[in-house]
C-alpha cells in the first residue's frame, strides 16, 4: 500500500512528531536543581558574583510563599538578568519531589531559577545562610557583594518587594512607577 493513496498520512506523522518534539517541553516541570548540602547552595551563591542575588526560601505547603511567587518572577522581568538573579529556594522534603513538588512546578510555570534544598539538617545552615532566621518561611535574603539584608515573612505586592531589593540592585535608578498589584493578581494575569 502506497502512502499517496492516504495523503494525510504524511501530514498526521508529521504533526505527532511536532507534538512530541515542541510539546513535550510544556507538560514537563520547570528545570529545578537540588542542593543536599549547604556547601552546593553557598557555591551558587558565590557564582553571582557582583550581581544583586536574591534568595526566597519558601515551600509548596506555604500558602503565603506560593502567593508572592509571582512577585519574584516580576522581579526578575523588571530588573533584568544583568542586574538581579533570583533563586526560589524550596524547602520541600526530597521525599515528596514527584508526588508534590514537581506537579506543582508544571502547574506554576515559574520563570525564575529554581531549587530545591533537600539538606534537613536546618539546625547546621540555616544560621549560615543569616544569624537571626528562625527557620520560618517565607524568608527572603538580598545579597549583594558583602551586603545582605532578610525579610521574614511574605510581601504583599510587587512594589514591596522591589523596594526592599532596590537598595542592594546595581540599577537602583529604576523606581516602580505604577499602581499596586498584589502577588496573588499577578499569579492570575492581572498585571
Amino acid at each position: 500500500m502506497s502512502l499517496m493513496a492516504y495523503p494525510f498520512r504524511p501530514r498526521l506523522v508529521i504533526l505527532l512528531f511536532v507534538v512530541i518534539c515542541c510539546g513535550g517541553s510544556l507538560l514537563r516541570a520547570q528545570d529545578f536543581v537540588i542542593y543536599d548540602n549547604i556547601e552546593q547552595l553557598q557555591s551558587r551563591i558565590n557564582r553571582a558574583g557582583d550581581t544583586t542575588l536574591v534568595l526566597n526560601f519558601w515551600a509548596t505547603w506555604c500558602k503565603p510563599c506560593v502567593e508572592e511567587l509571582p512577585c519574584f518572577d516580576e522581579l526578575s522581568e523588571y530588573y533584568g538578568p544583568q542586574n538581579i538573579q533570583v533563586v526560589l529556594v524550596s524547602l520541600d522534603f526530597k521525599s515528596q519531589l514527584e508526588k508534590k513538588f514537581i506537579p506543582f512546578l508544571k502547574n506554576q510555570h515559574l520563570k525564575s531559577e529554581v531549587a530545591l534544598m533537600a539538606d534537613q539538617d536546618f539546625n547546621t545552615w540555616i544560621p549560615l545562610i543569616y544569624n537571626e532566621w528562625d527557620g520560618a518561611i517565607p524568608a527572603t535574603l538580598v545579597l549583594k557583594e558583602k551586603k545582605r539584608k532578610f525579610n521574614l515573612g511574605n510581601f504583599e505586592n510587587f512594589e514591596d518587594l522591589e523596594s526592599f531589593v532596590r537598595p542592594l540592585v546595581s540599577d537602583s535608578a529604576a523606581i516602580f512607577i505604577g499602581e499596586k498589584v498584589t502577588c496573588g493578581d499577578l499569579s492570575v494575569g492581572k498585571k
